[in-house]
């Protein structure tokens, strides 16, 4: 029998291969997600025994920021990677961005090389240049603030030119420029700088103003309307999941426009959700949040909300449950749609499994315990 401490060690070996530093590994291996997703990326790369630094840090980024909803075209972003025709952060997560725009869409080719500068290469003497034109456009400023300076500002303002160019190469550039232009470092170069207090408000009237006016601009978009996250039906692309099979390929499923289509077709492009409990205790404070989620996005778009009772533990299961939940359900302020049963689906359920199994997508395992 495997060990997980066993597994963990195999998989820390394997990070290391890839260039990951000792760091890095031992904490990638302590968060489960990351390190099937690593592993998964690692099998798919075709690098299982190891790699680049440069192409290892590239396939963590692909494990822990790849788009959800693009995770079929995550193979022809490996081989790109593999064969450095994308070789730095920027153009990743230029792909990143592309692809998260397209979705599971076929795209061209082309059209990703395009997105994230493949091919592109920038000299050092062409970043030299950017650098000394953001310098002097600068200049000022820099003689003003001298060596608390923020380099790394400098440095975004050169990617504008030249997005695909190595910003490391150009913060070097930028750090030795700036030695020449301003010399030594002085005595007051090294002190501490002082911070200014802020101005009281005098006006009450003016205090009030300002900090309202202040919390409604640091508000984003996400905290004035919590929903805003969620897709709308007619957008919905992203829904996805992975399906782990222990002698092939991942099969990865997501909504495509025909069958978006036909889901619009049959709900009239209403938002249907569902609160799902099971009646086998009372509810507490984490069932006040699922029920803001399902009925308040559902009324949020003009949709409807099941009450779902998940009664498939008869033996935990009592009528004084189901009535203190739609008491609480009914007490938070939410009317839903309709009350349903798992157990009203058994049949159906069950029928639906035999087919998967006929069609060859399901079978039946008979194990009694597995040791993982």
């Amino acid at each position: 029998m495997v060990t997980k401490a066993q597994l963990d060690k195999t998989s820390f070996d394997l990070f290391l291969k890839i260039g990951l530093d000792e760091k890095t590994a031992k904490n990638t291996v302590a968060n489960t997600k990351v390190t099937t997703n690593l592993i998964l990326v690692i099998n798919e790369a075709g690098v299982i025994d190891g790699c680049s630094k440069t192409v290892g840090n590239l396939l963590y980024s692909v494990a822990t920021k790849f788009p959800s909803n693009a995770l079929v075209h995550r193979p022809v972003l490996l081989e790109y990677i593999v064969l450095s025709n994308i070789k730095t952060a920027a153009q990743l997560e230029a792909a990143f961005l592309f692809l998260g725009r397209i979705g599971p869409e076929k795209f061209e080719v082309n059209e990703l090389e395009e997105a994230c500068g493949v091919g592109v290469d920038v000299s050092a003497e062409e970043i030299e240049v950017a650098v000394v034109k953001v310098l002097e456009e600068n200049k000022d400023l820099i003689l003003e603030q001298r060596y608390r300076t923020n380099v790394w500002e400098l440095v975004a303002k050169f990617r504008k030119i030249h997005p695909w160019g190595d910003p490391n190469v150009a913060k070097e550039i930028v750090d030795d420029k700036l030695c020449g232009l301003l010399g030594e470092k002085t005595a007051a170069d090294l002190e501490k700088p002082v911070k200014k207090k802020k101005e009281k408000i005098v006006k009450v009237e003016d205090k009030v103003t300002v900090v309202q006016t202040a919390s409604a601009a640091s508000l984003n978009e996400e905290e004035l309307n919590p929903f805003a996250i969620f897709p709308r039906p007619v957008e919905n692309l992203k829904v996805h999941t992975e399906v782990f099979f222990s002698d092939r390929p991942v099969l990865r499923v997501c909504n495509t426009k025909e069958f978006l289509v036909k889901h619009l077709e049959a709900t009239g492009g209403k938002v249907f959700s569902r609160f799902p409990p099971e009646p086998n205790g009372y509810l507490h404070i984490g069932h006040a949040k699922a029920m803001f989620v399902s009925f308040g996005l559902a009324k949020e778009r003009d949709g409807c909300c099941y009450l779902r009772f998940d009664d498939t533990n008869p033996e935990a299961e009592k009528k004084e449950y189901i009535d203190h939940i739609e008491e609480i359900v009914q007490w938070m302020g939410w009317k839903p749609f309709k009350i349903t049963y798992t157990s009203d689906y058994f049949q159906e359920l069950y029928d639906l499994a035999v087919e998967l199994i006929r069609r060859g997508h399901a079978y039946v395992d008979h194990q009694i315990s597995r040791i993982v």
